[in-house]
């Protein structure tokens, strides 16, 4: 339940905005709130998100539509799951934001698990795209093949993990890249689910 008070109204389009984020992953637009509690006016679905806003219930981004987001000080049920960070599947380093949440419920919640989201096109062919949510399981081993999120010394990367006697393999999921060969590599997780950011 929501830590402030709110109207009715308030209560039922927070409700609808948290139903929508857990079970789809994305929350809804300015007109499927206005569409479903029959405000014609989009002023007025504004005015009870502007509410939760103050109330500290929601973060929203101006210019997406769909960046409607739960606080950390709305989701206290218990199933959500660290954000620790992005995960490159290109180029890039692993950039931690410590203090973002992400609730999936019952999906994928288990203590020993967390999210990483997928930054660069390195994993497209396995369908796991860029802004994508991976649910990873704590673990340092993995079989030859599992895709694993692998701390390396220039950096984490999502990839297969194939080692190669003195040597181990990431190998991406992207015609158009060769895969990283390494002579050091741990194992930080395996991943088991991914969510689409539909974004």
């Amino acid at each position: 339940m929501a830590p402030a008070q709110l109207t009715d109204r308030q209560q039922n389009v927070y409700d609808m905005i948290r139903e929508l984020i857990v079970g789809r992953g994305y929350g809804p637009t300015v007109r499927e709130i206005g569409e479903h509690f029959g405000i014609k006016s989009p002023n007025g679905v504004m005015c009870h998100l502007r509410a939760l806003e103050r109330k500290g219930l929601i973060r929203r981004s101006p210019n997406k539509s769909r960046a409607i987001e739960l606080t950390q000080v709305a989701d206290r049920n218990g199933n959500s799951l660290p954000l620790a960070g992005m995960v490159a599947a290109g180029p890039t380093s692993l950039a931690f934001a410590k203090n973002n949440r992400v609730d999936f419920s019952e999906m994928f919640f288990q203590d020993d698990r967390f999210i990483l989201r997928v930054s660069g096109d390195s994993m497209i062919d396995a369908h796991i795209t860029d802004g994508d949510y991976v649910i990873i399981q704590k673990q340092e081993k993995a079989d030859p093949g599992q895709l694993v999120v692998a701390q390396t010394p220039t950096g984490e990367t999502l990839k297969y993990w194939h080692p190669e006697g003195d040597r181990i393999r990431l190998q991406p999921a992207n015609k158009l890249m060769e895969p990283i060969y390494v002579k050091d590599a741990k194992v930080i997780g395996i991943a088991v689910g991914v969510v689409r950011s539909g974004m």
